[in-house]
């Protein structure tokens, strides 16, 4: 969790928003990103979908069995399903989704936990790891002059 919060870090400080995630297997880290909607002008960037395609370039594969994705904040609806798609063991998040949406994010509030269940997915999720310094992150960004919502 910690590397997702610096590459988060690094990414507000490239005029990004306050994302980060990372995914590790076997103990070793495969990507960790932070969100590149901006300098994409791609609103699937994602920081979770920007570290699955580098994961799966690097492996390779599509199939990310037996990895762990961390993310500062809990994936959005089409995050989860890329995590599920990608056959992702695990994600662990820091703040929920209602902690970006009451920043102004335009996000559909389903938990990670609802859409596990309606999709009887078999992803495990781990919710609110390191809360307070996720939602730093958030306070972080709001500070910087580029900070804007999508």
């Amino acid at each position: 969790m910690r590397m997702a919060i610096e590459k988060a870090k690094e990414g507000v400080k490239k005029g990004q928003t306050p994302f980060g995630a990372c995914i590790v297997k076997g103990g070793k880290v495969i990507a960790c990103c932070h969100n590149l909607v901006w300098k994409n002008s791609d609103i699937t960037a994602h920081a979770e979908i920007t570290a699955i395609r580098r994961a799966c370039k690097k492996l390779k594969k599509v199939d990310l069995s037996g990895c762990v994705i961390y993310s500062t904040c809990e994936p959005c609806p089409m995050c989860f399903a890329a995590c599920h798609w990608a056959r992702i063991r695990r994600i662990v998040f820091g703040c929920t989704i209602k902690v970006a949406k009451s920043y102004g994010f335009n996000e559909l509030r389903v938990s990670n936990l609802q859409l596990r269940r309606l999709a009887k997915s078999k992803v495990r999720v781990t919710p609110a790891i390191s809360v307070k310094e996720n939602i730093g992150l958030f306070n972080f960004w709001r500070k910087h002059e580029s900070a804007r919502v999508y």
